[in-house]
């Protein structure tokens, strides 16, 4: 009866271990393309990917880089499921700690679903007042985080942290970098050589300029960018219109021009002029 058994043990640990493989592997592939994901909205959000490139630098790639990661992250989640070992079941990979699940588990199960919600409203930010979504799109950022923490749980797990190690810290560190860098305030950008210094400061320009202030309509998606880095200035408004100030008074000086750097579709004109 053993005998007849160990057959079918053999065949379901090769099975079980062709399962755990496309999990690795999924797994890695969806890491890369989250970090690769940050790294390019920041790029784009910024305006530094048109600086680097000399070209307007659109959403396209940041939403194609998005899906990719979440496909191998549902793959990567879905491959559990088919183990014949000890399986996951739908349920414990929808809800975390359920039936005592993992901690570990639960880490990437609440990433992969945030940045799945984050996806499924980006397809309907047309429907819903953007400024919203904008607040529910910046959560990405703390969806990478648990995302990644589950990864080096994982690793550390399954034995393979020297993989992290050597090749998810290289994907790591530049993109941790450009995520703090999108929240420093512009002057420090500046002073440490990622932001060139504004115009209109240099040496001999007096203190009375003025600035002026335009949208170009037909550019303008209202994708609230502009709200972001200069909230005192650029307003989304309840039915989806920017209204802005078209003459700030200098102390927003700074946010005008940090909005006219960050916006994707390069919509804002500034013209600064001696009162």
């Amino acid at each position: 009866m053993l005998s007849s058994q160990i057959p079918l043990l053999v065949a379901q640990a090769e099975f079980d271990s062709g399962v755990k493989k496309m999990a690795q592997i999924s797994a890695r592939l969806a890491y890369v393309l989250m970090c690769a994901t940050l790294s390019w909205g920041v790029l784009i959000a910024t305006g530094w990917a048109e600086k680097l490139t000399g070209r307007e630098g659109l959403k396209n790639g940041h939403m194609v880089l998005a899906s990719l990661a979440i496909a191998f992250g549902c793959i990567h989640a879905f491959a559990f499921s088919l183990l014949q070992g000890a399986p996951l079941g739908i349920i414990k990979l929808i809800l975390p700690f359920v039936d005592g699940g993992l901690f570990r588990h639960a880490l990437g199960i609440l990433g992969l679903e945030v940045m799945l919600a984050i996806a499924v409203l980006a397809s309907m930010r047309h429907k819903v007042f953007y400024r919203k979504w904008l607040r529910f799109h910046q959560t990405a950022y703390i969806a990478v985080a648990i995302t990644v923490v589950h990864s080096w749980f994982g690793a550390i797990a399954n034995g393979n942290l020297s993989v992290l190690w050597l090749a998810g810290l290289t994907v790591l560190v530049p993109t941790a970098t450009l995520a703090l860098a999108r929240f420093l305030p512009p002057e420090v950008l500046t002073r440490i050589g990622m932001l060139d210094a504004d115009r209109g400061k240099e040496p001999g320009v007096g203190e009375g300029d003025a600035m002026d202030v335009s949208v170009n309509n037909e550019k303008c998606h209202r994708y609230g960018t502009c709200q972001a880095e200069a909230p005192d200035v650029f307003q989304l408004i309840e039915d989806n219109r920017l209204t802005y100030n078209r003459r700030p008074p200098e102390e927003h000086f700074a946010q005008a021009r940090a909005a006219q750097r960050a916006c994707p579709m390069r919509a804002i004109e500034i013209r600064e002029r001696v009162k």
